[in-house]
């Protein structure tokens, strides 16, 4: 069900993790579209607080947009926000398989702790309705294809699919005892402008462009549900949207592209568009990576009208358009 623009007015998006890559698209699609949103984020220096800064450019000085540096993991941080809420969506977290291997407790304090901290927060100024960003990474390697949301998700591979998992039963548990309106929504390899720095096809493309190897762990059969974050962050409004138009709602659904893409793939698809003949360096798989995602989007389809419309290829061409005009002094054509 579609909430009209006129319903929008005066209601107020909690958005966590606001300066990241898909927070920063999705409050500025939010405050388009009408809403008032406000702002968390932490700075955590995993990623780089003046990338931060650059990706909430285009909104921190909208006047429906109010921003907030606090620590979700802090417990009571979250009280410092006086405004009347109508919805959060957290997409905050601590992301990266491999890291999470190293530091896991790091993953446990800013994932489900944090999570815990806003249910909480939630049921204490009574805000019923939670869009909660979940991940792909839950399904492990499950050879089952594609990932349907009732397949089982008790394998998980690494410490970042644990907390993700561990955050939707912790949610569950507060729909459970307080009613809370909450979907989980599972994103599939979100890629396009402002991505992260360290994911692959930014490190890629950078790479390409400044004649260095790319590293391929194993032989290149691996693949993703690349998903363009147009396409997500539509998903994420189509959830907000039927969360403010149903009640005692618990679900979890896919947001991916549904047409998995081969590491060799996109590498070929990558150096292409940046007209560069990649040179490749051939690594080992590493300890984490799943051999696939491959998401089955009818779920959402139904349930909240999702229908992705870019193209891996279209949005690789996006992305290169706007790392060569971001990066046009520094990037070199070789």
């Amino acid at each position: 069900m579609k909430v009209e623009l006129n319903d929008m007015k005066g209601k107020t998006i909690l958005v966590t993790g606001c300066a990241g890559f898909i927070g920063s698209h999705l409050s500025e699609k939010l405050l388009s579209l009408g809403y008032k949103v406000i702002g968390v984020d932490n700075f955590d220096p995993f990623y780089s607080i003046d990338l931060k800064m650059e990706n909430m450019e285009g909104f921190k000085r909208n006047k429906a947009f109010k921003f907030y540096q606090l620590d979700l993991c802090q417990s009571g941080s979250l009280n410092l926000i006086q405004e009347e809420i109508s919805l959060i969506a957290h997409l905050a977290g601590k992301a990266g398989v491999r890291p999470s291997i190293l530091d896991p407790q790091s993953y446990i304090d800013s994932n489900i702790s944090a999570t815990r901290n806003i249910l909480d927060f939630m049921q204490k100024k009574g805000i019923q309705k939670l869009a909660f960003a979940s991940s792909s990474s839950v399904y492990g390697n499950n050879p089952i294809v594609p990932f349907t949301e009732d397949q089982n998700v008790d394998n998980v591979i690494s410490p970042y699919a644990f907390s993700k998992k561990s955050c939707e039963i912790l949610n569950h548990s507060y729909h459970h005892l307080y009613d809370l309106d909450i979907i989980n929504m599972r994103f599939f390899t979100v890629f396009g402008p402002r991505q992260r720095p360290d994911l692959a096809i930014n490190k890629f493309v950078k790479l390409i462009y400044n004649n260095e190897p790319i590293p391929m762990f194993g032989d290149g059969s691996t693949a993703r549900d690349y998903t363009f974050v147009d396409d997500t962050v539509d998903g994420i409004v189509k959830t907000c949207e039927y969360l403010f138009a149903n009640h005692s709602v618990f679900n979890t659904i896919n947001l991916g592209n549904s047409y998995p893409i081969k590491l060799s793939t996109m590498i070929e698809v990558i150096a292409k568009n940046c007209a560069v003949i990649p040179i490749i360096k051939q690594l080992p798989m590493q300890a984490g990576d799943v051999e696939q995602t491959y998401a089955d989007i009818s779920k959402a389809r139904g349930l909240i009208g999702y229908n992705p419309k870019v193209s891996f290829d279209e949005g690789i061409v996006r992305f290169v358009k706007w790392f060569t005009q971001k990066n046009q002094l520094v990037v070199l054509h070789n």
